[in-house]
């Protein structure tokens, strides 16, 4: 386990947070003290992160914090990893079908990962079709995901 302050210059600038995201000393416990840090773009590029693991793709949820950009990016990053579990995809349902509530939410790229994602009951990706945010095209998105996974 590395400490955070180990591998940071001692007169840091946010794009020394963002550089040790790809450092190869990194390891788990490095990648979510990055993710709780106060840099939306570390954040967005931790919920990316390769070897993140979904302890550590917990760690950007919520989301409140960012704008609604930001928010829409994180969510749907974690929504498409592979290392996210029913627990975080639970979460970012979630968030996202809050966000979607909003006047000019529009985290369509994260509904639609959603529905790519077997961990989901499709019952559960169908309630993004009923909210009043949710676009037509939208919704044909989510109809052709859910049709689209592996049984």
């Amino acid at each position: 386990m590395v400490d955070i302050d180990e591998l940071l210059p001692r007169s840091r600038s946010p794009r020394d947070y963002l550089n040790l995201v790809a450092d190869p000393r990194a390891d788990q416990e490095v990648l979510r003290a990055l993710a709780a840090g106060p840099y939306s773009f570390v954040r967005k590029v931790v919920a990316q992160h390769l070897l993140a693991d979904a302890q550590t793709l917990a760690v950007p949820l919520p989301t409140e914090d960012l704008d609604r950009w930001d928010r829409c990016h994180v969510l749907a990053s974690i929504a498409c990893h592979p290392n996210a579990d029913r627990t975080v995809l639970r979460r970012v349902l979630r968030e996202t079908l809050a966000l979607l509530r909003e006047p000019d939410g529009r985290p369509y790229a994260a509904a639609l990962a959603l529905a790519r994602r077997p961990e989901l009951d499709p019952e559960e990706i169908l309630i993004f079709a009923e909210q009043q945010g949710a676009s037509r095209r939208m919704r044909r998105g989510l109809l052709r995901n859910l049709a689209a996974r592996d049984p």
